[in-house]
């Protein structure tokens, strides 16, 4: 692959980031534990990713993939599954470039940004379909809301991430 996967302290880190950005977006949005399951998504790493998957330049890639409707079933019950596809090879260049940065507050602002978009697209506030200057918006609403759920957020480095990345929060999508 020739790409720097995360290690196992790595993952850790990022299964740690990941329960804290979903505590915040569950506070945030109100959502009960069970009211995430109207929000399907799973986290994959670099090891995890195809060839078509891995981009540069962001540190994750929101993939949607759409349930296949059978046309003989009136009612489809599966929903919209959304993949955050973690670029661990950027995330630690990040880290390599900048040592003011950690990776726990980064991985915390990452998949928080990523679970803002998820819950937007879930609850129809935005189309995941969108180009130019709609994603542009998406973009700008999404940064200002993950900026709000985690600006009271204590945690070391923090609040170096929040203002490291101000100019740097656009996020690759893709339909499968």
């Amino acid at each position: 692959m020739g790409y720097s996967p995360f290690n196992r302290e790595n993952m850790l880190t990022a299964s740690d980031a990941l329960h804290i950005a979903e505590d915040k977006i569950g506070d945030f949005f109100k959502l009960s534990s069970g009211q995430w399951k109207n929000h399907p998504f799973s986290v994959r790493t670099l090891l995890d990713l195809s060839q078509g998957q891995i981009v540069f330049d962001a540190f994750a890639l929101l993939e949607k993939r759409s349930p296949k409707i059978d046309a003989r079933d009136c009612i489809e019950k599966e929903r919209d599954h959304y993949f955050i596809c973690l670029q661990d090879h950027e995330i630690l260049k990040a880290l390599k470039r900048d040592r003011e940065l950690c990776l726990l507050p980064l991985l915390v602002y990452v998949f928080t940004h990523e679970l803002v978009h998820i819950v937007r697209f879930c609850n129809f506030l935005q189309r995941f379909e969108v180009t130019g200057k709609e994603r542009e918006k998406e973009e700008r609403i999404v940064h200002g809301t993950t900026y709000k759920i985690l600006r009271r957020l204590s945690m070391p480095d923090l609040d170096y991430v929040l203002d490291s990345y101000e100019g740097h929060r656009i996020c690759e999508m893709s339909v499968a």
